[in-house]
Order: structure tokens, then C-alpha cells, then sequence
């Protein structure tokens, strides 16, 4: 595992001890930055569910200002602070121990709001629908920004959500990528 682009092209990252998180590929990882970037001129990201951080440094390396890693496993909060302070992103980033769902209301206390969200969850307990619910009623996510899902190929997730509409689907063997972003922010419903 290692940080794909940007200013931090190369840097090896760590993976999670163990066997409880499952860390998306490199390639999965670039085709993910491909569709929503690649590049980034300044924004917040939000790294849900983010094991080794690998998707928020990812985004930081490719131009986000900030990035707000959440993840209730101990051992995936230590992994993100040894990858930050290897990539020297501790300064730019803020790393919780706590649930998804507690993080989320959490983040709607203090009025934030994000250009990207990462949504990468165990597949085992996939929730998305109801985090994006939760993200849209909420207004978590800044007009042009976008909502990255990562998910098993078992799942299929509605078009539209709320304001929320997918903007592609793309599959990479048993992971499906779906992207979500705004309604009216001019491109219309129809999937590309």
C-alpha cells in the first residue's frame, strides 16, 4: 500500500494489523481518484470508515486542505496516526475513535461541511444507505462536493437519495465504487 499521487507520491503507507479491515487497493484506489479528481485545490475530507487512512492521504496528497479520519478499531487509529506522521499530514488532519454514527452527529455540531466524503465500510455491515440519509438530510456535503461509496458487489444503491444522485458506478471484481454528488448543482439526474 502506498500513496498513489500527488505530493506524496510513493510514500509506503502502513496497512492495519489483522485481519478486521480490508484496505482498498492501489489500483481501486487511483481509479477512485480518477473519477472525482484527481487533483484537489484545497476542500475537507471526511474518511469515515478509515482503517489505515489510506483513502484520506490519498486525497490530501492530491491537494485537501484537511481530512477528518474517523474509525472505532484502536489499532486503525494508531495505524492513521504512524501513516500521517509518515506522509507529515498530522498538522492537517484530526483522528477520532469513535462510531460512525456518533461522529456524524458529532461533525453536524460543529456546522462542518465537506467536499469529499469517503464511505468505505465493512462490507458486513453495510449501512450506506442510511449514512447517506443521514448525510444529505444533515448537509454534510458542500454543493459541488462528492460521496465516494465503496462497497460489495452484493449491494445496489438506490439512484437517488434525498438530494443525493448517483453520478457513476463503476465495478472492480467483488468492490463496486459508486460516487454520489448534489442534485442541482447543473448535471442533472442520468447517470454518465
Amino acid at each position: 500500500m502506498r500513496v498513489v499521487s500527488g505530493s506524496r507520491k510513493g510514500q509506503p503507507l502502513k496497512a492495519v494489523p489483522g485481519m478486521t479491515t480490508r484496505p482498498t487497493t492501489d489500483k481501486v484506489k487511483e481509479s477512485i481518484f480518477n473519477m472525482v479528481g484527481p487533483y484537489f485545490e484545497g476542500g475537507m475530507v471526511l474518511d469515515l470508515f478509515a482503517g489505515s487512512g489510506g483513502l484520506g492521504i490519498e486525497a490530501l496528497s492530491r491537494g485537501m486542505d484537511k481530512a477528518i479520519f474517523i474509525d472505532r478499531d484502536r489499532k486503525a487509529i494508531q495505524t492513521i496516526h504512524t501513516n500521517l506522521k509518515a506522509c507529515k499530514f498530522t498538522e492537517q488532519a484530526e483522528v477520532y475513535k469513535t462510531e460512525a454514527d456518533r461522529a456524524l452527529k458529532a461533525l453536524v455540531k460543529r456546522s462542518l461541511t465537506f467536499d469529499l466524503i469517503m464511505l468505505d465500510p465493512p462490507y458486513k455491515k453495510q449501512q450506506l444507505e442510511r449514512i447517506l440519509s443521514f448525510i444529505d438530510e444533515h448537509q454534510l456535503l458542500e454543493k459541488e462536493g462528492m460521496i465516494i461509496c465503496e462497497h460489495s458487489d452484493e449491494v445496489r444503491l438506490p439512484n437517488v437519495i434525498g438530494s443525493l444522485t448517483q453520478k457513476k458506478m463503476e465495478v472492480y471484481g467483488q468492490t463496486i465504487i459508486t460516487i454520489y454528488h448534489m442534485s442541482h448543482n447543473g448535471w442533472g439526474n442520468e447517470l454518465e
